[in-house]
This record gives C-alpha cells, sequence and structure tokens, in this order.
C-alpha cells in the first residue's frame, strides 16, 4: 500500500530535512499518528520521524542544514527539528532494554521491526518511506485499522507491564477510532491489571483522561471503563456515565464545543468538596480545579448574570450541565464582561464617606447594575444614587 497525498507532506522545508536525514536512501521514515490519520483521512497536526542515524549525528545534520534542532529529549534518542516555527520530532530507533510500568531503559537499533515492536498498538506501529509512500505494516496494523479495532502489539499483559499507560491509552484510542466492541483480549488484560494505574503520576493519568474526555462522545468508552472497574483505582468517584451522556446531548443542542473539564464534572458527584479533592488529587492547574469546583455548584442564574458573576466558561459549564440549551447558552461564547460605568470615586461625589463602605456600597450597585440588564450609565448612575442614599440612611 501506498501513503496517500496529504497537506501535511508539503510542510515548508519538510523536504529538506528529509533530505538531510537520508529518506532518499532509506535511513528516515515517516511514522506513527501521522501515517494513521493520513490512512484514516484525518487532518494531521503533528509529524513524527524515525531514523536509523543516532541522535548525534540527527543534531549534527541539522546543524550543518541549517535547521534549528532542539535536543528535546537525546536521554531517550529524540531531537526535534523546528521547520517555520512548527516542530517535528525525529526519533533513532529503539529497543526496550529494561521497563517498570512507568519509564523505560532502551538502547538503539537499526532494525525498523524491533522499533516497531516497542510501540503499543498496532495502527500506531506502521511507517511509510518518505520518497516511495510504501507503507511498512509488521503487525497488522493495516487490516486492524480498516476493521477500526485498537488491539496490542504481542501479549497485552506485557505491553501493559511495560507501560500501565497503555490501559488508558486503550479506551482513548478506541473512544477516537474503535468501532463495535473493543478487542477481546485488550480488554481482558486492561480489566485485570486496573490496579497497576495506581503506579503511575496523577499527571500522566489527568492528561491521558482529559485526552479522552476532549473527543467528540467518549461517553460509550467511559461506561465501559466503569462497568469494568477501571477507573475505580484511581477514581472511586467516578461510578456512572448517565450525566456526561446527558451533557454531550446537551453541548450538541446548544452547538457547544466539548470540554473535557466540563465532561469530568459530569462524572463527578454534583460536590464542589468532592471537585476540589479530585482536583488536588490529579495536580490539576489552578485554572482548571477552579472550573471543576465551579461546575460542581448547582447554584443558577439568568445565563449573562451567571457570566458576569463567574465567567462565561464557567457560566457555560453549570448552564449546560444543568441540561440549558437555549440561545443565551451559546451567545455566552465569546460574551465579553460589561464594565459598571460609575466607580468608588463617583459614589464619594455623590456623598459617601470614604472607607470600606465604598466597597460594599458599589459591590451592591454592581449586584442591582447587573440584575437590571447592565443598562447604560445614566441608568447606572441612577442605582447608585440610591444605593448612596440608602447607604447615607443606614449611617444615621
Amino acid at each position: 500500500m501506498i501513503l496517500p497525498d496529504a497537506p501535511w507532506r508539503h510542510r515548508p522545508g519538510l523536504d529538506r530535512l528529509l533530505d538531510l536525514l537520508g529518506a532518499g536512501s532509506g535511513e528516515t521514515r515517516f511514522v506513527g499518528g501521522s501515517v494513521r490519520d493520513t490512512l484514516l483521512a484525518v487532518d494531521v497536526s503533528d509529524i513524527d520521524l524515525a531514523t536509523r542515524l543516532a541522535p548525534e549525528e540527527v543534531m549534527r545534520r541539522l546543524e550543518a542544514g541549517a535547521i534549528r534542532a532542539i535536543p528535546t529529549g537525546l536521554a531517550h534518542g529524540t531531537v526535534t527539528a523546528v521547520l517555520a516555527g512548527r516542530p517535528v520530532e525525529v526519533t533513532t530507533l529503539r529497543r526496550d532494554v529494561a521497563t517498570d510500568g512507568r519509564r523505560a531503559t532502551i538502547a538503539y537499533t537499526g532494525d525498523w521491526r524491533e522499533d516497531a515492536a516497542r510501540r503499543d498498538f498496532t495502527i500506531n506501529a506502521l511507517s511509510a518511506d518518505p520518497t516511495s509512500g510504501e507503507i511498512f505494516d509488521y503487525f497488522g496494523g493495516l487490516d486492524d485499522l480498516e476493521a477500526r479495532r485498537v488491539r496490542f502489539i504481542g501479549d497485552p499483559l506485557t505491553r501493559i507491564a511495560e507501560d500501565h499507560l497503555r490501559i488508558l491509552r486503550f479506551f482513548r484510542f478506541h473512544a477516537r477510532f474503535g468501532r463495535g466492541d473493543p478487542d477481546a483480549a485488550g480488554l481482558a488484560a486492561c480489566t485485570a491489571r486496573a490496579n497497576d494505574l495506581m503506579a503511575l503520576s496523577r499527571e500522566r493519568i489527568a492528561d491521558e483522561l482529559l485526552k479522552l474526555l476532549g473527543l467528540a462522545d467518549p461517553a460509550p468508552t467511559v461506561a465501559l471503563m466503569i462497568a469494568h472497574g477501571i477507573l475505580k483505582p484511581v477514581l472511586p468517584e467516578i461510578a456512572e456515565a448517565d450525566r456526561l451522556v446527558a451533557l454531550i446531548e446537551s453541548e450538541r443542542a446548544a452547538r457547544i464545543a466539548p470540554a473535557a473539564i466540563r465532561r469530568l464534572a459530569a462524572l463527578l458527584p454534583p460536590d464542589p468538596q468532592v471537585a476540589a479533592s479530585v482536583a488536588a488529587r490529579l495536580r490539576l492547574s489552578k485554572v482548571q480545579t477552579r472550573r471543576l469546583v465551579s461546575a460542581a455548584s448547582a447554584d443558577l442564574d439568568s445565563p449573562e448574570l451567571l457570566a458576569y458573576e463567574i465567567g462565561s466558561a464557567e457560566a457555560i459549564d453549570r448552564l449546560l450541565l444543568q441540561g440549558r440549551t437555549d440561545p443565551f447558552v451559546a451567545a455566552l461564547e465569546g460574551w465579553s464582561r460589561p464594565q459598571l460605568p460609575v466607580g468608588g470615586g463617583d459614589l464619594i461625589a455623590m456623598g459617601l464617606p470614604q472607607g470600606p463602605i465604598v466597597a460594599r456600597t458599589l459591590k451592591s450597585i454592581e449586584r442591582a447594575w447587573a440584575r437590571a440588564g447592565f443598562p447604560g450609565e445614566e441608568a447606572a448612575r441612577a442605582l447608585a444614587q440610591t444605593e448612596v442614599d440608602q447607604a447615607l440612611r443606614a449611617m444615621k
């Protein structure tokens, strides 16, 4: 089979990079996702190359060819070439010497099959000659790709023992590329070794889980994972996928793009304390944590008022999780927060003494102004004068 032409193959500078790395003499090939996704007619964003050249030789050739080279992973044989500001990863052929479920000790090899054998799934082990387009398939990946089947290379239990993250990757790739029931041997192995996830860093688990939840419709796969106890060792709070199914339906009805954190919230009990605990366990960023905790709150208001108070993204999360799909929800995407046209100086000019009362009164004005639908300056000043008069009366 020949790799079809695709726009990514004409990326500026790619032909020159391939010439420098000896692609014409069989030293370098396209590998992994770019080959797989091109065969599936899916847009390719990342280009990965595998080469027989040692990483030091790759660096030398790129520098001699005036291509920026970054030693991003020399210990693992990876050099990043930068073409017109975009990265292309170049990795020397490798074989595993030892693994412990989290990381591997590698040695370089000149054997393309040996390098392909260390990859996780057959559909990810395809490679292609950049010059002829010939596809090399050592483990039946083309047949699996046609069948939309995600299958481990070799014994699934052995592959999981090498890298426990492959459990989650199995389900993510099934959700993205699979059709029908997952590969039985792979599913059985993931179920048997689910406790191995406890040995992984929580950051790796979070990264893989959020990638899964960001796919078009991960709900059937997540339900499968729950049924087989895959997430229970690390996220026992996730017990059912019904709210995720409903959320995805609401996203589609409102024409709102998927958001992985929002979908994670749908899998958790609607309890801010639980959300905060899970965020800490997964070591989410501050922004992600705030959004997850906010989404766990059931407090609702008008869409615009809610967006004004907590931000448009968090307001959309809450509304969709509560099943709101009216046009006002979609209108919040790209919504700009209005600015109250009066400030503390204006309140003092209206007779309010300086001090903490200014901030308190300004907050009351802001709330009244938002509830009134964010009227213009004249109406805002009238609201402000009313609040100032009430504050002055209360001080007497």
